[in-house]
């Protein structure tokens, strides 16, 4: 007879919330999970173990009194009316660390190859006026009224900005998903993206399963973050006076870059947010898809994808560790994902 575990029922209940598991799909995936929580049946530690990687929770998290404290490892935006929003979800949690886990790896490639800092990370300061912040960051992205009338369409503006933002040093990542689980699905409603600033690798993540419009709006709201040298959590939906201060800032440089007040003055009478930019653009949706070799780059930063295929092929970061590192299965995959960035194989 299987030995069976004693649970305590709250890590049960906490693990099932955290992993955004509703109580129908509990039963469904987890016939005896009632059972469990109300003490009538203990699990086995086979089952234990399962359900530990359906919601992927460490197994020794069940083993202790309470629930840990899982706080958002980096600084909290994410405020509306100065209330805290919800405990962060294991999607969440796991993104950030994937995220940060990348740029440590980046940051000493940079420093390796002896990289000079990123003129950006904290070149500006959140008292300076919006509009000129803004205008100094469209400038840097080549983003004026002038050279935007070019693009066809917001996806297109979506790629020339993600290229131009990495081409001033920032790691763009931009996933719907986590890691390469594609079961794994973000909410936008949790979060719409984040910004690591470091000298030497700055990081913006950009929450892929949110609108077209929407993450174009996010980039630039991290980026204003970056430029500011500020690492947080946002959800880049506030309007008004709700919310932090910083975030609010973020916000309104963000508008400002996208649509400046100056030009829109006869049709605008306070500046726009995401919900008018989802509104003037054609909504699509952002879940992406596709081709794993066009995606990929995206998903990790091409700028970082390139840099950990050409230490691997030159022998200064083992296969092993940059299949991990760029979300390939296999030396295949990743001779194709480095043929696909232009590096060449040796």
């Amino acid at each position: 007879m299987a030995d069976r575990v004693r649970v305590r029922p709250t890590l049960l209940e906490w693990a099932a919330t955290r992993a955004g598991l509703g109580d129908d799909e509990v039963a469904r995936r987890f016939p005896s999970f009632s059972a469990w929580v109300s003490g009538d049946r203990r699990p086995t530690f086979r089952q234990l173990e399962g359900f530990a990687k359906a919601v992927h929770a460490p197994l020794g998290y069940f083993f202790l009194d309470e629930p840990p404290e899982e706080p958002v490892p980096i600084h909290d935006f994410r405020t509306f009316r100065d209330e805290r929003v919800r405990r962060p979800s294991a999607d969440l949690l796991d993104t950030i660390h994937l995220c940060q886990s990348r740029q440590e790896w980046y940051r000493e490639h940079a420093l390796a190859e002896g990289s000079e800092p990123v003129a950006l990370v904290g070149s500006v300061s959140t008292a300076a006026p919006v509009r000129k912040v803004a205008r100094r960051i469209a400038t840097a992205l080549r983003f004026t009224v002038e050279e935007r009338s070019a693009y066809a369409s917001w996806e297109i503006a979506r790629r020339r900005l993600i290229d131009a933002v990495e081409d001033l040093g920032v790691l763009v990542m931009v996933s719907g998903i986590v890691g390469n689980s594609t079961h794994r699905r973000l909410d936008p409603q949790e979060f719409r993206g984040f910004a690591l600033a470091d000298p030497l690798a700055p990081v913006i993540f950009v929450n892929g399963a949110d609108t077209k419009a929407a993450q174009i709006f996010t980039l630039v709201h991290e980026l204003a973050h970056i430029a500011a040298g500020q690492t947080g959590l946002s959800d880049v939906a506030l309007t008004g006076h709700d919310g932090q201060a910083d975030e609010r800032w973020a916000n309104e440089v963000a508008a400002e870059v996208l649509l400046p007040l100056a030009d829109l003055h006869e049709h605008y009478r306070q500046p726009p947010d995401v919900g008018e930019l989802e509104r003037l653009a054609r909504r699509d949706d952002g879940a992406g898809g596709g081709d794993w070799l066009k995606s990929q780059p995206l998903r990790v930063s091409r700028t970082f994808a390139r840099a950990v295929a050409t230490d691997a092929f030159e022998g200064r970061t083992l296969f092993r560790d940059a299949y991990a590192l760029v979300g390939a299965a296999k030396h295949e995959t990743f001779q194709h994902l480095a043929a696909e960035l232009g590096v060449g194989v040796r």
